[in-house]
């Protein structure tokens, strides 16, 4: 946007607000006091304002303390519509970041996970210039701070649900930062998506949809009893639980980790391709980190059709990286290489065949799976290689029954599997080949092989 047509929106917004009953909330972004930015969010709505309390952190140092100053200010007014031919925008909804200014205006959307959206993208322009890789993840902690694990996953893909395990203490669901003193929470809260949540597999993000001050967006209740229906998605498969990382059982209350030991990155496949678990070269991670691959498919996603649609975002969230995805997956692969960590691949998706023929990989299977991973076993496991997608797969693992590791022996029909193996390793060659300027020659390699 050309700085005289952002100064023309900024004016009309400012104006906006004139004469209105507006929240405020001082916080900040980033539990390591080196990288942590202060923010302050003015919005029209309240139960915006709440959002922004539960999700970030509490202002340092201390109102009490000293006078709060901003680094960025957040405008946001979810009832206000720009307008294109007088402000330069592309519709009636804005969300705009002036670095210059420090000034971000969201406009003409309700939907709460922009502000924090916004915010991630902020950080993700700002930290990588000092160093630090800022990440779309979750992250947990086993016994010692030195026993961290990262779980990167588009929407869907089991992120949340996986990473909050009652036998781990969550350092955060969603952003983070690895610096050279190691993980760091962006966040002080959770903003889990609901649509059919299981009250069994995911018993704590379940509890807390029912806890008092979780901001609800989305979610159908009954009117008269305000029975709550996570099953209903008349509004949008979309539907958010936004509650502070308080209200889980087991959090690290720093917000901060060592350096990780795992890396798992989640997919959906759809296509029934994927094995359930595979170990990555750093090659393999930074090719897999670039293509943040998923599928959708109908019943999971309004208006696809029955088939499944892959679906690839670079670094598990493309539409908030102000930098060449390479510039990210080059900070992962250097901390992986540096500090000797571990990363696997993890289908939730799919498995003796595709979405329709196949079926979901039980959530059960895929915790064990992880647990292994977590514990060591799988490290020392007979690995087969896959033919096409050159990924090592175990051959077996505890309380996970052997046949579902290999997946083209979960198939009926080989041929189909290879079909349909080489389709998708297609669309992760188209996929990939505009961004490959960017990468090395072993990144470009450790791809699928036709």
């Amino acid at each position: 946007m050309d700085p005289e047509a952002f100064e023309t929106l900024r004016r009309r917004f400012l104006a906006y607000f004139q004469g209105r009953d507006v929240f405020v909330q001082d916080c900040a972004a980033g539990a390591d006091p080196a990288y942590r930015l202060a923010i302050r969010v003015i919005t029209t709505k309240a139960w915006h304002s709440l959002f922004v309390r539960h999700l970030f952190l509490p202002p340092h140092p201390a109102p009490e303390e000293t006078a709060f100053r901003p680094a960025y200010t957040i405008f946001h007014a979810p009832d206000f519509r720009a307008d294109p031919a007088i402000d330069g925008t592309n519709s009636s909804t804005c969300i705009v970041l002036n670095f210059a200014q420090r000034l971000i205006l969201i406009g003409g959307t309700a939907y709460a996970g922009e502000i924090k959206k916004a915010v991630f993208t902020l950080l993700n322009y700002l930290l990588p210039r000092e160093g630090v890789l800022s990440m779309h993840c979750s992250a947990n902690m086993g016994t010692d701070s030195e026993d961290v694990a990262l779980f990167f996953g588009l929407s869907g893909t089991g992120k949340t649900t996986l990473s909050t395990d009652p036998r781990r203490r969550l350092i955060g669901d969603d952003e983070h930062g690895w610096s050279d003193r190691g993980i760091f929470n962006f966040e002080g809260g959770c903003y889990a998506k609901v649509i059919r949540l299981s009250p069994t597999a995911e018993p704590e993000i379940y509890a807390c949809t029912r806890r008092f001050g979780t901001v609800l967006e989305n979610v159908v209740f009954d009117p008269l009893t305000r029975e709550l229906d996570l099953d209903d998605d008349t509004y949008t498969e979309n539907t958010r639980a936004a509650y502070p990382l308080s209200q889980l059982a087991a959090v690290v209350p720093s917000g901060t980790g060592g350096h990780p030991q795992h890396i798992f990155m989640l997919t959906c496949d759809a296509f029934g391709v994927l094995p359930p678990i595979a170990r990555l070269t750093p090659e393999q991670a930074m090719y897999h980190f670039v293509a943040g691959y998923t599928a959708k498919v109908a019943g999971t996603e309004r208006g696809l059709g029955s088939e499944p649609q892959a679906t690839f975002s670079p670094c598990f969230g493309a539409p908030f990286l102000p930098l060449h995805p390479g510039v990210y997956a080059t900070l992962l692969r250097e901390r992986m290489q540096r500090h000797q960590v571990h990363c696997w691949l993890v289908n939730t998706g799919w498995s003796g065949g595709p979405y329709g023929v196949g079926s979901r990989m039980p959530i059960a299977h895929t915790r064990a799976l992880i647990n292994a991973a977590l514990s060591g076993a799988l490290l020392e496991v007979p690995t087969v290689e896959d033919p096409i997608f050159g990924l090592r797969i175990p051959t077996h693992c505890p309380n996970v029954p052997a046949s579902l590791l290999l997946p083209w022996q979960t198939w009926r029909d080989p041929q189909a599997y290879d079909a349909q193996a080489r389709a998708l390793a297609q669309r992760f060659q188209q996929h990939f080949a505009p961004l490959a300027a960017g990468m090395d020659a072993a990144v470009r390699a450790a791809g699928p092989r036709l």
